[in-house]
C-alpha cells in the first residue's frame, strides 16, 4: 500500500537539518525529484534557481561552488551535496525503504532503470533549456527549427517508450504494478514538455494512460510547474 502523502515527515530527526533542493519550476530533472520527495513524504526546502534571470543564476559564484556542472536539480542533504536527478532518486530510495521506487528483483530494478534512462539520458538532455538555447544564439536556428528539433527527439523517444511498456506484463496502474515509482518520476515531467508544445499524443494512449493515473495523485500534484514558489508562465523565454 502507497502511505498516505504529507510533507510533515523527514528522515532527519530535526527540522533546522531538512534537505534542500536547488530547483527551477521548469527543469524537468528538479521536477523528478520534487515528485520522489513527495511519494516519500520527506520534508523538505526548495531554493530556487532561475535559468534565465542574472544571466542564469546556475552560472553564479555561489552556486557553481555547490554544484560545478552549473545545472539543477541540486539536493543538499546536511554536509553533503548530490546532483544528477536520477542518483538523487535513487539516494533517497536507499535512506528511506518506503515507499519503494524501485522493484526487488534485480531483472525488474534493471528493467525499470533502463526504461527511466530511456527518458533521463536519451530524450531530456537533447531537448532542455540550454541546448534550445544553444540552438538559437549560436547555431542561429529560428524558432520553427527550435520547435521541429524539440518535437522530433521527444516523439522519437516517446514511442519506444509507448510500444515497450504498451506490451509488458509488468505494467499495472504504472509503468510498473500498481504503485508509482521510477519510470512514471520520469515519464510525468517529459509529458509536461510534450503538452506544453501542444503535441498530438493519441499516438501513446499507455502513456497518458499512466500519466492520468499519476496526476490524481497528490504528490505529482504538488511537484508540478504551477504549484511551485518561483513558477511563471507556461513558456519561458529562451
Amino acid at each position: 500500500m502507497l502511505p498516505a502523502y504529507t510533507k510533515s515527515h523527514d528522515h532527519n530527526e530535526s527540522t533546522d537539518m531538512k534537505p534542500k533542493l536547488y530547483s527551477y519550476w521548469r527543469s524537468s530533472a528538479a521536477f523528478r525529484v520534487r515528485i520522489a520527495l513527495n511519494l516519500k513524504g520527506m520534508n523538505y526546502e526548495v531554493i530556487p534557481v532561475h535559468l534565465n534571470k542574472n544571466g542564469g543564476e546556475q552560472l553564479s559564484e555561489s552556486y557553481v561552488s555547490k554544484n560545478p556542472n552549473r545545472l539543477v536539480p541540486l539536493f543538499e542533504d546536511g554536509q553533503q551535496n548530490i546532483h544528477q536527478s536520477l542518483a538523487i532518486i535513487e539516494y533517497l530510495d536507499e535512506i528511506q525503504a518506503e515507499p519503494a521506487l524501485l522493484p526487488k528483483s534485480p531483472i525488474d530494478r534493471a528493467w525499470v532503470r533502463s526504461l527511466a534512462m530511456d527518458i533521463a539520458i536519451d530524450i531530456h538532455p537533447i531537448s532542455n533549456l540550454r541546448v534550445l538555447r544553444y540552438l538559437i544564439k549560436q547555431v542561429g536556428a529560428s524558432s520553427e527549427i527550435k520547435d521541429a528539433w524539440y518535437q522530433h527527439w521527444i516523439q522519437l523517444g516517446l514511442t519506444s517508450i509507448e510500444q515497450q511498456l504498451s506490451t509488458d506484463s509488468r505494467r499495472g496502474k504504472f509503468a510498473f504494478g500498481d504503485q508509482p515509482g521510477l519510470i512514471d518520476i520520469c515519464l510525468v515531467p517529459q509529458i509536461f514538455n510534450a503538452l506544453s508544445m501542444k503535441m498530438d499524443m493519441s499516438a501513446y494512449p499507455t502513456l497518458m494512460k499512466i500519466f492520468n493515473e499519476c496526476m490524481k495523485l497528490p504528490a505529482f500534484i504538488d511537484a508540478s510547474w504551477e504549484k511551485q514558489i518561483d513558477a511563471e508562465g507556461p513558456n519561458p523565454s529562451i
